[in-house]
């Protein structure tokens, strides 16, 4: 019998069999349970018997049938009539195909504008990536109890209100884009960049955003939802250069840009290009074209920083923030020097005093001015509100330096 690493295949179907599986039957924890079933009566089995040709195909079958079993055993489940049952037991089991679909028919379920933004987001770390109500509660400084209130709720409503699990078509397709869109943004970011935790980067979070992002454009060739697709991409090829083996950050200007995947690069620079093309471009693409120009230029000293100045100047215009500013003052202070940056900085100081990044930028500024004393008042603050272990450890050593 051939081995298999059953962990593995556990992170890489689970989330599409349980995806299929609420489409079958129609119930979000009566799929969780029935995927369970599935993948402990699959640790039992496979040894013995060895692994099916079609292991996503045998779970989620196994899976039905266990839930089928369930729901007559246990009468909290008598809602379901034997009508719904004979559905459930008459449905055929999908193909690979059907399965990817019902991924994507999830997504756009747990993003309906029903839902709270809130809600939303933690809906679909939690059902189509996966993460522990614990995991998503610490990656968005939430208490866990109240983000498993938040699932609860969105799942009932859900229920309650008939919410269809499918994917829109026409004109709701397009309206409903924008906050699918959002939600793969927000996933995407906390895996390149984790909010908290031991480790800079979720490789499976970015790489499950990529995932669903491809989907999208597949499904949906706009300019943003290739735009998305293209910055995820482009900030992804980074990755195995933005930390040490041992885990410490690396900075942009310090990378080894010979570790940079090439191949992702031109896929997004590519993307980008199409998305631009369309002249139906939004923030996403905007970012993308930003990405773009770093990972084109050889070096820092050779990034064409009034590009990228000019690009932050029209995301301004198309989607204003104040990190917006912030990160458009770093790229002054790259072109021009941080003497012209910093007042720029000190303005955007209070409106964002709760973003540990808003100090560090202001730290370094003054450090590069010789201004010691902001320098390390500064630092101390970004390092009162990070979470993230490499960050904490960096804003350290940045202190440390200064002190000596």
């Amino acid at each position: 019998m051939p081995s298999f690493d059953f962990d593995a295949l556990y992170r890489s179907e689970s989330r599409r069999v349980f995806a299929t599986l609420v489409k079958l039957l129609g119930d979000f924890d009566l799929a969780e349970e029935a995927m369970a079933e599935a993948f402990r009566a699959a640790l039992e089995q496979w040894p013995r018997e060895g692994v099916p040709a079609n292991p996503r195909a045998w779970l989620v079958s196994a899976g039905r049938f266990k839930a089928i079993d369930g729901i007559r055993r246990q009468a909290r489940f008598e809602f379901l009539d034997e009508e719904k049952l004979e559905n459930i037991s008459s449905e055929e089991t999908p193909d690979a195909e059907a399965i990817e679909d019902d991924r994507l028919r999830l997504i756009f379920t747990c993003c309906h504008p029903a839902l709270a933004p809130d809600a939303q987001v933690a809906l679909t770390l939690r059902e189509v990536c996966g993460l522990t109500t614990e995991e998503i509660a610490r990656a968005f400084l939430t208490p866990a109890p109240t983000l498993a209130q938040r699932i609860v709720r969105a799942k009932g409503k859900i229920r309650d209100a008939k919410i269809p699990y499918e994917v829109p078509a026409g004109a709701d397709l397009a309206e409903r884009l924008d906050a699918v869109l959002r939600v793969v943004y927000l996933v995407f970011n906390e895996g390149y960049h984790a909010s908290s935790g031991d480790s800079l980067t979720r490789a499976e979070l970015s790489q499950e955003a990529i995932r669903v992002g491809r989907l999208l454009v597949a499904l949906l060739p706009e300019a943003e939802a290739m735009g998305l697709l293209a910055l995820m991409l482009i900030q992804e090829s980074r990755r195995a250069a933005r930390a040490t083996r041992s885990g410490e950050i690396v900075l942009l200007e310090d990378q080894d840009r010979s570790l940079w995947d090439r191949k992702m690069i031109a896929e997004g620079v590519e993307l980008t290009t199409s998305a631009l093309k369309t002249r139906f471009f939004g923030p996403y693409c905007i970012q993308a074209a930003i990405a773009a120009v770093h990972a084109e230029a050889p070096s820092t000293a050779a990034t064409d920083w009034s590009e990228i100045i000019g690009l932050y100047d029209v995301l301004a215009r198309l989607d204003p923030s104040p990190v917006v500013e912030l990160n458009r003052a770093v790229a002054v202070s790259m072109r021009d020097g941080p003497q012209a940056a910093l007042a720029q900085v000190n303005s955007l100081l209070k409106e964002l005093d709760g973003y540990h990044l808003v100090h560090a930028v202001h730290a370094d500024l003054c450090r590069r001015l010789g201004r010691k004393d902001e320098a390390l008042a500064s630092y101390r603050r970004a390092l009162a509100l990070v979470q993230q272990a490499p960050e904490r450890r960096f804003l350290k050593s940045r202190i440390a330096a200064l002190e000596k």
